[in-house]
């Protein structure tokens, strides 16, 4: 049985290599409109946990039985950045049933706590989006394909996974986001999509960078729409590269800025700019995650790694965590609290589940 509950100020730092972090609101918070905690609520006082350095938010939560409790979150610190790699021995499990005054403690090795894959409820999707004017044609093509297929390296893991997909997309002058690669799981399907790119793909030397950034908007909104549909959670990330501003001016500024402005939460964006005629401050605003700048094609692969970093970073701050619940069927709607602690920060979050049906032999 599966029963769903549905649910900052800019640093610069400039030197040969310059990047610069934009507010992150890639967190779903619709559920709890007056927190950050997804469809959590903060922890009863009674267990005196103090402040929350980590924001647990709960993106969804079921139970399996006989007896399997299995809430899915997002863990990020108290400035919004994502916190990946953590284990089940960091987490610790309370539950407050109808006769208790407070919570009690549940061993996790007892209840058979642990981190599950997700990739039946979540789905991870990046859009890498490729500048192929002219101008990067002509003088940093061999760069920008070494540096995107590190990149692709640092995103996909090691072993093809269905919930981690990357696709890649290219434009120039013209009215279209060219598709070179269609959504995989497939690292070497992306590398060699990369390696094909020669001098002539492109006939149009302008530049519609705006252009760009509403449509790949919309793609990764797509994914997201689908993504529900199917009943599954997920977070996109769009990575834009550029060496220039927008010279098609099919878009207006405003158009591209309305469309990051107005896209889903689920969604991260940022930007790679190369050169000394890039507009720093309007890639920032378009990178409303992260924006990072490279003075030379020489630092083109430095500055992929960085985003690529970030991209992995927020992909694997979302957890499945499972665990056997004690209670049993009779017991109704118990209290379910759950803490993290990764070196000397710590965070919690309250929920509830229902234990009809329940009975032991959970693993």
């Amino acid at each position: 049985m599966k029963t769903f509950f549905r649910i900052a100020p800019l640093l610069c730092l400039f030197a040969i290599l310059s990047s610069c972090g934009n507010s992150d609101d890639d967190i779903s918070f619709n559920i709890n409109q007056t927190g950050n905690l997804g469809k959590g609520i903060p922890v009863d006082a009674c267990l005196n946990l103090g402040d929350n350095e980590l924001i647990l938010s709960i993106q969804d939560q079921f139970t399996t039985l006989p007896g399997k409790v299995s809430i899915f979150f997002k863990v990020s610190d108290a400035d919004g950045n994502p916190v990946a790699g953590l284990t089940a021995n960091q987490f610790t499990i309370y539950e407050q049933g109808r006769n208790d005054d407070c919570f009690n403690t549940i061993s996790t090795s007892e209840s058979f706590a642990r981190i599950s894959p997700n990739s039946q409820i979540f789905s991870n999707n990046t859009l890498l989006v490729l500048d192929l004017s002219a101008s990067v044609l002509s003088g940093s093509l061999n760069e920008l394909k070494s540096a995107s297929v590190s990149f692709v390296n640092n995103v996909m893991p090691a072993v093809a996974q269905d919930s981690f997909k990357m696709a890649i997309y290219w434009f120039d002058g013209e009215d279209e986001l060219h598709l070179l690669q269609p959504l995989t799981a497939v690292k070497d399907e992306l590398t060699l999509a990369i390696e094909g790119i020669t001098q002539d793909i492109s006939n149009d030397p302008s530049t519609d960078l705006y252009g760009a950034v509403i449509k790949s908007t919309d793609i990764a909104e797509g994914l997201l729409d689908e993504a529900r549909s199917n009943s599954t959670i997920s977070a996109a990330s769009v990575v834009i590269f550029t060496d220039g501003t927008d010279q098609a001016s099919r878009y207006s500024e405003t158009d591209a800025l309305t469309a990051v402005r107005d896209a889903d939460l689920n969604i991260s964006i940022f930007t790679i700019g190369l050169g000394a005629e890039i507009d720093t401050e309007v890639l920032m605003d378009i990178g409303r995650t992260f924006s990072v700048f490279a003075g030379n094609k020489e630092q083109l692969e430095t500055t992929f790694n960085e985003i690529s970093f970030r991209v992995s970073e927020r992909a694997n701050s979302f957890y499945l965590f499972e665990y056997c619940t004690p209670k049993r069927d009779g017991s109704g709607v118990n209290n379910l609290a759950i803490s993290v602690t990764d070196d000397s920060r710590q965070g919690a979050v309250q929920s509830e589940f229902n234990a009809t049906g329940f009975s032991g032999g959970c693993q």
